[in-house]
C-alpha cells in the first residue's frame, strides 16, 4: 500500500523547529509563553514581508530563520522591569495618545553637560510635566563634525564625553520610575565612515563591503544619480564620495555618512540587532532617522519607495515579538502626501508633524490662517493606533513644506511665497519681527532654510512687545490639536539665538547650531517671575499643559474642523462624549470678531478652560491680537 505523507512543513514549522534547538523553548515557562504568543500572532506578517524584500536570494529563508533566533535571545535578555512594561503597554496600547503626554527635547551635554546631568534634572522635568524624553543622538560619533551626532559610528557605544551605556541604562530606568518615556535616534539610512562596519568596507572586506552601496568606478553613480537629488550640494555634489581606493560609496547627506544597504539581508539583520539592544536598554520610542531615504532602486528618485514602507514594516513586526513595548517615531520631511504613509500601528506609530509646524510659522508671518486652517482640516486625520508629534520648532531647520497645489487654492505660488518666508525670517523683509539666519543661503535665488530659536523667531531677541504672546500662541496649537506636544528645552524661557555658534570647532558651517544654545541658565533662574519674558513664557507653557491634562476631550488625535469665516482667526473642535473643546487663535495684530451667527451651532453659554472666564457665544466674541481660547461648549440640539 503506497505510504500517507504528513502535511508538508511550513515556513513556520521550519523557523520554529530551529527556535528551538537553539533557543531551548520551554513550553512551560511563562516568558516564552508570552513570546510565542507573539510569534504566532507576527510571524505571518514578518515572513511576508521579509520574503517580498529578499524572497528572490536562495539563502532568504535561512536568514529569516536567523532573525528569528536573534529575536528570541534578545527577548530572553531583555531585563523582566521591561518585560512587566511590554505587558502593561499591550493591555493599554493607547497610552502615548493621553492628554497628560509632554515631550521634551534637548543635546545632552549643551543641556545639561552629561547624562549624569540629566539625571540630576529629572525633578524639573517632572515641574514642567515631561512624560517623554528625547535625548538627541548621544552615540559615539567622529570629532569635530558629526552633523550633530547623525554621523553615527558605534550604536551600543554612549559618547565618552556624555558617560556610560550603563549611565544610559540607569538613566532609563530612572526616567521610567519617574513617568518619563526615553526617545533616542535610531540612525536607520546611514552610519558614519568611522563605524566598524565602514572601516573594513574601506579596507576592501567583500563582506562588510555589501553593507554599504559602494561601487568600483562611476557607471553605476552615474546611473543612479540621473534620478536622484542633491541634498547636501554644499557638502559635495551628487550623492557619492570617492574612496581612497578609487572606489565610489553612496552618502546622501555629508562624505562622512555613508548609506547602508538594506537590499542585503545582513544589514537587516545587523540593523535589527542594534534596534533590539537599544529597546533592551530602556529606549521606549527610537525616532526613526531619514526614513524616506532607506531603499535604492536605480531609475527612481530613491526616496519614498515602496521598500521603504515594506522595510519600516519588517522591522515594526520583529520589534513586536521580541520587544513589543517599543515604538517607532518616523522623521520624513517630505511633501505631505507622503508624510502620511509612514503613519501606520504596523509601520510607524508615532511620526513628526512638520506641516503643522511650518503653516504655524507661516500664520504668524502673514496673519492669515487659510493654509494653516486647510492643513488641520485635510492632512491631520491620522489612522486609529497612531499619533502626531506637535511641535512649533526641532533641532533642525525649518523649511517649508507646504504643497504648492494646496496653497494654489489661495491663489499662492508656491515659489513665491517660499521666498518671500524666507526673506521675512531671516529680517530681511520690511517690518519683519523675527531674527532668524538663513541654512544653506543661496542669496541669487533666495532659496533657504531658516534656523533660529522660537524666542528669536517670535520677535523677543528684538525687544517685540507681541513677542511673548506670539511663542505662546503658536504653542497653543502644538498643545490642543491631538497628538504628542513636543518641547525644544530651552524654549519654555525664552532662549535666543547663540551667534557665537561659530567658533565651537566642526559648527562653523552649519547654521543650525544658532538654535541649539547651551544651557540658559540665567534664563532659568527668572522663570517663576511673572513680570520677566521667562517667567511669561514658562507660566503660560505650564498652563497650557496643566489645562490639556486636566481636560478630556484634548486626549486623543480626533480634531474637526470649524470655520471661523475670518482669515485672521484659526478655529477647530475637539469633541469629547457630551461636549467639547472649541480652539480659537487669533493670528491678527488688530481685535478680531467672531459673529454669534459664526458662533450659532453651539450652546450660548460657554467657558474657557484656560482662563476660567465665561462667555455667551450668542453675543459674538472678540478676541485680542495673538490671543487663544480653548472653550468648553455644547454643540446645539435640534428645537
Amino acid at each position: 500500500m503506497p505510504q500517507t505523507r504528513g502535511p508538508r512543513p511550513t515556513t513556520k514549522d521550519h523557523v520554529t523547529t530551529a527556535l528551538t534547538a537553539a533557543v531551548g523553548l520551554d513550553p512551560a515557562n511563562e516568558d516564552w509563553v508570552a513570546f510565542h504568543r507573539r510569534f504566532d500572532h507576527y510571524f505571518p506578517a514578518l515572513e511576508r514581508l521579509f520574503r517580498s524584500l529578499y524572497g528572490n536570494r536562495a539563502d532568504w529563508l535561512e536568514q529569516l530563520t536567523a532573525l528569528l533566533v536573534q529575536s528570541a535571545r534578545s527577548w530572553h535578555q531583555r531585563p523582566a522591569e521591561l518585560k512587566a512594561l511590554d505587558a502593561r503597554q499591550e493591555a493599554d496600547p493607547a497610552w502615548f495618545q493621553s492628554g497628560s503626554m509632554l515631550g521634551g527635547v534637548c543635546y545632552v551635554d549643551r543641556y545639561a553637560g552629561n547624562l549624569e546631568g540629566i539625571r540630576q534634572r529629572i525633578p524639573y522635568f517632572k515641574e514642567l510635566g515631561l512624560t517623554y524624553l528625547h535625548l538627541m543622538p548621544l552615540f559615539a560619533a567622529p570629532e569635530p563634525e558629526s552633523d550633530g551626532g547623525y554621523a553615527v559610528s558605534s550604536y551600543r557605544q554612549v559618547d565618552p564625553a556624555l558617560g556610560t551605556m550603563d549611565e544610559l541604562r540607569e538613566l532609563a530606568s530612572d526616567l521610567r520610575d519617574n513617568g518619563i518615556s526615553l526617545v533616542l535616534d535610531f540612525i536607520f539610512n546611514h552610519t558614519s565612515n568611522e563605524h566598524e562596519w565602514a572601516l573594513r568596507a574601506a579596507e576592501g572586506d567583500e563582506e562588510y563591503s555589501g553593507y554599504y552601496w559602494i561601487f568600483p568606478d562611476r557607471t553605476m553613480p552615474d546611473a543612479f544619480e540621473k534620478t536622484v537629488r542633491e541634498i547636501f550640494p554644499d557638502d559635495h555634489p551628487g550623492s557619492f564620495v570617492e574612496l581612497p581606493d578609487g572606489r565610489w560609496v553612496w552618502a546622501t547627506f555629508h562624505s562622512f555618512q555613508w548609506d547602508l544597504n538594506y537590499s542585503n539581508p545582513d544589514v537587516f539583520r545587523a540593523m535589527a540587532a542594534e534596534m533590539l539592544f537599544l529597546a533592551n536598554q530602556g529606549v521606549d520610542i527610537l525616532r526613526m532617522d531619514a526614513v524616506a531615504f532607506i531603499w535604492k532602486q536605480l531609475g527612481t528618485p530613491c526616496e519614498s519607495l515602496p521598500e521603504a514602507h515594506t522595510l519600516l514594516r519588517a522591522f515594526n513586526a520583529l520589534c513586536r515579538i521580541a520587544a513589543p513595548s517599543l515604538l517607532f517615531k518616523s522623521e520624513a520631511i517630505v511633501h505631505p502626501d507622503e508624510v502620511i504613509l509612514y503613519i501606520d500601528p504596523a509601520e510607524c506609530q508615532l511620526s513628526y508633524n512638520p506641516l503643522q509646524m511650518a503653516l504655524t510659522w507661516e500664520a504668524l508671518a502673514t496673519r492669515d490662517v487659510s493654509l494653516l486652517a486647510q492643513a488641520l482640516e485635510r492632512r491631520h486625520s491620522l489612522p486609529a493606533g497612531t499619533a502626531w508629534v506637535n511641535y512649533v520648532r526641532s533641532h533642525d531647520d525649518i523649511g517649508w513644506t507646504f504643497a504648492d497645489e494646496d496653497a494654489a487654492e489661495f491663489g499662492i505660488n508656491g515659489f513665491d511665497h517660499r521666498r518671500f518666508l524666507n526673506s521675512f525670517y531671516v529680517n530681511r523683509f520690511p517690518g519683519s519681527f523675527a531674527h532668524g539666519v538663513p541654512f544653506q543661503d543661496n542669496p541669487r535665488t533666495g532659496d533657504c532654510r531658516i534656523s533660529g530659536t522660537t524666542a528669536s523667531l517670535c520677535g523677543l531677541e528684538a525687544d517685540d512687545p507681541q513677542a511673548v504672546r506670539r511663542i505662546l500662541l503658536a504653542h497653543s496649537v502644538a498643545f490642543s490639536t491631538g497628538g504628542v506636544p513636543l518641547l525644544y528645552l530651552g524654549d519654555e524661557v525664552g532662549q535666543t539665538n547663540d551667534y557665537d555658534y561659530a567658533r565651537e570647532e566642526g559648527h562653523g558651517n552649519d547654521s543650525r547650531w544658532v538654535h541649539r544654545p547651551k544651557y540658559p541658565a540665567e534664563k532659568y533662574s527668572r522663570r517663576s517671575d511673572p513680570s520677566t519674558p521667562e517667567g511669561a513664557v514658562h507660566a503660560g507653557l505650564k498652563r497650557l499643559a496643566e489645562v490639556r491634562a486636566a481636560t478630556d476631550e484634548l486626549g486623543g488625535t480626533r480634531l474637526v474642523p470649524f470655520h471661523t469665516h475670518n482669515p485672521r482667526v484659526l478655529g477647530y473642535q475637539r469633541p469629547g462624549e457630551s461636549t467639547l473643546i472649541l480652539a480659537l487663535a487669533n493670528f491678527g495684530d488688530d481685535l478680531e470678531t467672531l459673529s454669534a451667527v459664526t458662533l450659532s451651532g453651539f450652546e450660548p453659554d460657554a467657558v474657557d478652560v484656560l482662563s476660567g472666564r465665561e462667555a455667551r457665544l450668542d453675543e459674538g466674541l472678540v478676541l485680542r491680537p495673538k490671543e487663544y481660547l480653548w472653550l468648553r461648549v455644547s454643540a446645539r440640539q435640534p428645537a
